[in-house]
């Protein structure tokens, strides 16, 4: 499947000349570029190879096309021309507008039924300027939510901002979503690696809470918070839908974010990476083998009210009550 990568972050973040920058490298040949509208990102004449009304070929190998309407019509679209042999590209990148919350975008692109089968989320990365991101933070909740659903973090302008502001705005971030990675950016230059899944050396690592994690953890900031739960013992298959349903049912619109890798017991062997995005789960994703030797359980939940150490009762409670169910 097709990973589809999200790039967001609040006007004037920097998001356009970091997603320039990355379709002028040779390594992100392969990629088609889903924008709001082609003039958002500067592109030199000398890359561009052909163009129509709503694609343009760069001369290293990247797409970009306009969506003019629907973001989720627009892939559809570039899938479909892929399919035909039209176009051949390895991945694709959505760059949302600077207001944008990326729930119901990253919604969309799970749950519309033409894209099943043949796109997965890939990477949701934002970009935060370090010269008034601080502010933004404060001020501006789409800012916030933005920051809470990556998985990357890339804080923009260090050049201009200076080291020690841009430091601080990274040590800000860890508080507000401490499972993203965070990365200074100085005039976008970055690796690509860092961005898209696909490229990564370990690319299961996204799903991966940190190795000093362990029990139910808390953190909250700026009205977000997290939770993060770890759990040794492998979960029943027919808990884990109910133990989804019923984060739904309590959490609802406040869940922004769930992900992570489940431990199943009828398939020791297999991990579940599970997406949610507020109410709406993706179907889980089978890895063919675990990345490395821990077999545990690890879960990220991102949203407002969150309460420490609950969600790992409730899963603890489901997974007994099937297991006697089952007796």
């Amino acid at each position: 499947m097709i990973p589809v990568s999200v790039l967001t972050g609040f006007l004037g973040s920097g998001k356009t000349t970091l997603l320039a920058a990355m379709l002028r490298r040779s390594d992100f040949a392969g990629t088609a570029v889903v924008m709001n509208e082609f003039g958002d990102v500067a592109l030199d004449h000398h890359l561009i190879e052909t163009g129509d009304e709503d694609l343009i070929e760069l001369t290293t190998g990247c797409l970009c096309c306009a969506a003019r309407g629907d973001l989720a019509r627009a892939v559809g679209d570039l899938l479909q021309r892929r399919q035909a042999g039209a176009v051949t590209f390895e991945r694709i990148v959505v760059e949302t507008t600077g207001m944008a919350d990326p729930a119901p975008i990253i919604q969309s692109l799970m749950l519309d039924q033409a894209l099943a089968g043949d796109a997965r989320l890939g990477r949701v990365v934002a970009t935060v300027d370090s010269l008034v991101g601080a502010e933004t933070l404060e001020a501006r909740p789409e800012a916030r939510r933005q920051a809470a659903f990556a998985d990357r973090l890339v804080v923009t302008k260090s050049d201009l901002a200076g080291d020690a502001a841009a430091g601080a705005l990274a040590k800000r971030l860890m508080l507000l979503n401490p499972e993203a990675r965070v990365i200074v950016a100085a005039n976008g230059a970055i690796d690509p690696a860092i961005l898209l899944p696909d490229l990564d050396a370990a690319p299961s690592s996204q799903w991966a809470s940190p190795a000093d994690v362990s029990g139910h953890h808390h953190h909250a900031h700026d009205g977000v918070g997290s939770v993060v739960l770890r759990r040794e013992a492998p979960v029943r298959g027919a808990a884990l839908p109910l133990f989804l349903e019923a984060l739904a049912d309590v959490f609802g619109e406040n869940l922004l974010r769930l992900k992570g890798m489940v431990a199943i017991a009828e398939a020791p062997d297999r991990p579940a990476l599970i997406h949610g995005v507020r109410h709406v789960f993706h179907p889980p994703v089978w890895l063919d083998a675990w990345p490395d030797g821990d077999r545990s359980t690890r879960l990220v939940l991102i949203g407002e009210g969150l309460t420490a150490g609950w969600p790992g009762l409730l899963l603890d409670f489901l997974d007994e009550e099937v297991g006697l169910a089952h007796v």
